[in-house]
């Protein structure tokens, strides 16, 4: 997909929102600035809704809110952190060659909150994806909360709220962000598909609304693949262009699994594809070795078409394709 994506230049105003107790409470939270914690499934619009908060309450949000991914923040190296063109500033190479990577984080965690905002009173500081976070970082975090609350709000995205310590959880008013109804989801694919003058139909839109199943990104992503591949959102050519993309994401999560040596997972998930699907044992290989070209590097990727080298001669032998592609997956873990 190499349009700009629907879900970028579509990205909602607070009077967009869907759910009707999200749009309130960011109205509450712009009027009356607080820190928050929105949480619920992935693709409900949580980030939409933090960033449509950002664009009313900063004359300048793109300086103004301040976004770290945490999934990503936390598992990068010390370079990787001085090198962020976000932190760089904030770490000197004596203060990345003398710190901890633990005392890194927390240091920059606290000049992202200490420095004075561009425009307005404060700052907005959102740690999306948080349901991951140490508990000796999330320590950190509440001290960090606890000194710079006059200047900066914080606002953390995430799935799990209960995995946050009590002290985070009391320092913020929580907002829950249910997914989005299925009339709700096909109000904002009509809304999107009318601004972008895209071909389509009320069966269209119905199909890509029950792909998403509650996840408004992916519902928004399937118009868009829809579109792209046939320049109309039917239900016939929805059903074309996202059958593909529905076997990849399962592909995906069968790689995932047996990479994690979640073997039971994976060869539930092959079965699926084998036996309710139908594919036959050369499909799903030829699935995975074109999901893997987006997925591995150069040297990994060559070892596992070498592999798949052997397990095709296999398969074309005749014999158990559930046991030859499943040699497959767990070779994978190695």
């Amino acid at each position: 997909m190499d349009a700009p994506l629907w879900t970028a230049t579509h990205r909602p105003d607070i009077d967009d929102l869907p759910q009707s107790s999200v749009r309130e409470a960011m109205w509450g939270a712009v009027s009356d600035p607080m820190n928050l914690v929105v949480y619920g499934p992935p693709g409900s619009g949580k980030t939409a809704a933090v960033r449509a908060l950002a664009r009313e309450a900063h004359t300048d949000p793109d300086n103004d809110l301040v976004e770290i991914n945490v999934a990503d923040f936390f598992g990068m190296t010390k370079k990787e952190l001085s090198e962020d063109p976000r932190f760089e500033s904030f770490v000197t190479p004596k203060r990345r060659r003398e710190s901890s990577k633990a005392d890194l984080i927390n240091h920059v965690l606290k000049e992202s909150a200490s420095y004075a905002p561009v425009s307005g009173e404060y700052k907005t500081v959102l740690l999306d994806n948080a349901e991951d976070v140490r508990e000796d970082f999330q320590q950190a975090l509440r001290r960090v909360m606890e000194q710079y609350y006059e200047t900066t709000q914080f606002v953390i995205a995430t799935r799990q709220p209960s995995a946050l310590i009590p002290p985070i959880r009391s320092r913020c008013f929580p907002v829950p962000v249910r997914a989005p109804t299925h009339e709700e989801t096909v109000a904002v694919l009509r809304s999107i598909v009318e601004d972008e003058g895209a071909d389509h139909d009320d069966d269209g839109l119905e199909y890509v609304a029950g792909y998403g199943d509650g996840d408004l990104r992916k519902a928004i992503l399937g118009a868009q693949t829809t579109y792209e591949a046939a320049g109309e959102i039917t239900m016939s050519a929805a059903y074309e262009a996202l059958g593909e993309v529905g076997v990849d994401d399962r592909i995906e999560s069968m790689l995932d699994d047996a990479e994690a040596g979640e073997f039971t997972d994976a060869r539930s998930t092959l079965d699926d594809l084998l036996v309710e699907e139908g594919f036959s044992g050369e499909e799903v290989l030829a699935d995975i070795l074109r999901v893997a070209r987006s997925r591995y590097d150069t040297e990994r990727l060559a070892r596992l078409h070498a592999l798949a080298g052997d397990i095709d001669m296999d398969l074309k032998s005749g014999t158990n394709d559930r046991l030859h592609v499943s040699h497959l997956l767990t070779k994978l873990a190695e």
